[in-house]
């Protein structure tokens, strides 16, 4: 993972500087700590992180709030949230804010190490359990009548988006579509990136609610 670059934002400086550590250890570079959240929004637009890992309880800023205004920056950052919470709210709080992930801190370095890489590569991570909490609350939020608006007819998809649309609702990662495609784990990535674009969505986990709307997931 040589060249990453990660921010660590947590309150807890012996917690910040050891998460800092086992990612450097990893191979990651460590462009910035913080430990409240208007400053972690001031550094990041200053050092512009690839990824950041994020606390949701922050002295003077709730940790939604600073995924939410990391998402709005110049150069939006992944947010991978690492938090002692595994709550429903703050779950899916973080996940409306645009985190791509969350993980809670009772994981194990090896769980948390492999939630990082995955995140990087574009996946959306969550600890066990709490995926289908996401999956579930978008496709109750689906099964409500929806504007007129909402009605319209939507950008057009290739053939091939669609159907790695498809598989990326049903929670495959980027590796696991490209085997079932026999395609290059770029050009999954690439077709990820053009729908995203597309559609005017920011990551992994909107694509999932949209393919809820639009009737392409069967997560039965």
């Amino acid at each position: 993972m040589s060249g990453l670059r990660v921010m660590v934002v947590d309150d807890h400086p012996m917690w910040r500087e050891g998460v800092a550590r086992d990612l450097a250890e990893a191979g990651y570079e460590i462009v910035a700590t913080a430990g409240e959240g208007r400053q972690a929004l001031r550094i990041a637009a200053a050092v512009r992180p690839d990824l950041v890992i994020l606390d949701l309880q922050l002295p003077d800023l709730p940790g939604v709030e600073v995924a939410r205004g990391l998402g709005a920056s110049e150069h939006p950052p992944r947010v991978l949230v690492l938090s002692a919470s595994g709550e429903q709210e703050d779950v899916l709080e973080a996940v409306k804010a645009g985190a791509s992930g969350y993980l809670v801190k009772s994981a194990s370095q090896e769980e948390f190490l492999d939630a990082v890489k995955r995140t990087a590569d574009g996946d959306a991570v969550f600890t066990p359990g709490l995926a289908g909490l996401v999956l579930g609350e978008y496709r109750r939020l689906a099964a409500q009548p929806k504007a007129a608006a909402a009605e319209e007819e939507g950008p057009r998809l290739t053939e091939r988006e669609t159907e790695v649309l498809r598989l990326v609702a049903k929670g495959l990662s980027y590796r696991q579509i490209a085997e079932r495609l026999v395609l290059s784990h770029r050009t999954v990535q690439n077709h990820v990136q053009n729908t995203l674009s597309k559609l005017q969505l920011h990551n992994r986990v909107e694509l999932v609610r949209y393919a809820i709307e639009k009737g392409l997931a069967d997560l039965d």
